[in-house]
């Protein structure tokens, strides 16, 4: 496969962050990893991402932490929910899986992820957020 010697190492570095991470944190850190892999139409996402913030800033302070039943990562989610697009996300996931063996803390997030298909959308939505609100910050 071409990408799992860089998918290894950097499921390597995220290893300790994994480990010292809480739940929904990790699942969104690894759920963003798998992005890259997945076909989103800009427009469509900055769309998604734009309702989600409006969201989140109507709930208060954007820099608190984001937890994966936030309503504005549900919005998110279910903007951009796709059957093709969970099937892509399942498939990046599955192939992080297979370079995360010896790597405990990470192999364990991804085996949640993958047998929780609605958990792991949510933790794609938290990254995409997440990841806006950093770029933003």
């Amino acid at each position: 496969m071409p990408g799992v010697d860089s998918d290894r190492q950097i499921l390597e570095h995220l290893e300790p962050h994994v480990r010292e991470t809480k739940a929904d944190g990790a699942a969104a850190m690894l759920a963003f990893v798998a992005l890259d892999k997945l076909d989103f139409a800009a427009a469509e996402l900055s769309a998604a991402v734009r309702r989600a913030l409006l969201v989140l800033a109507a709930g208060g302070d954007l820099r608190r932490e984001l937890h994966l039943d936030d309503g504005a990562v549900a919005g998110l989610a279910g903007d951009l929910d796709d059957p093709e697009r969970r099937a892509e996300l399942s498939g990046a996931l599955r192939e992080l899986r297979s370079a995360a063996d010896e790597l405990p803390a990470t192999a364990a997030v991804l085996d949640e992820l993958l047998a929780d298909p609605d958990r792991a959308w949510r933790a794609l939505a938290t990254a995409i957020l997440a990841d806006e609100l950093t770029d933003e910050g």
